[in-house]
């Protein structure tokens, strides 16, 4: 038997993504049994994104150095931000 997904359930989650240097890259990864990689977006120094979290993306990986925006809270990533 198939299992249903609810978007209420998955949707209405959204982030935002604010670039803090040229070239940050973010990958919005699949759900399901095997996780994939589905959709690729490259920022640039002051760009600003927001997406969302649905019943094809489960996860973001987000490389450079830029802020995150989220319901929690802001985070701060890229190697500056380890010391």
């Amino acid at each position: 038997m198939e299992q249903e997904i609810l978007t209420e359930d998955i949707g209405g989650e959204y982030v935002g993504v604010r670039a803090l240097e040229d070239g940050v890259t973010i990958i919005g990864l699949t759900r399901g049994k095997d996780t994939r990689f589905h959709h690729t977006e490259k920022l640039d120094r002051g760009e600003v994104m927001i997406f969302q979290f649905t019943e094809h993306t489960s996860a973001m990986k987000i490389r450079g150095k830029a802020e995150i925006f989220t319901k929690l809270g802001t985070i701060k990533c890229g190697k500056e931000f380890l010391d």
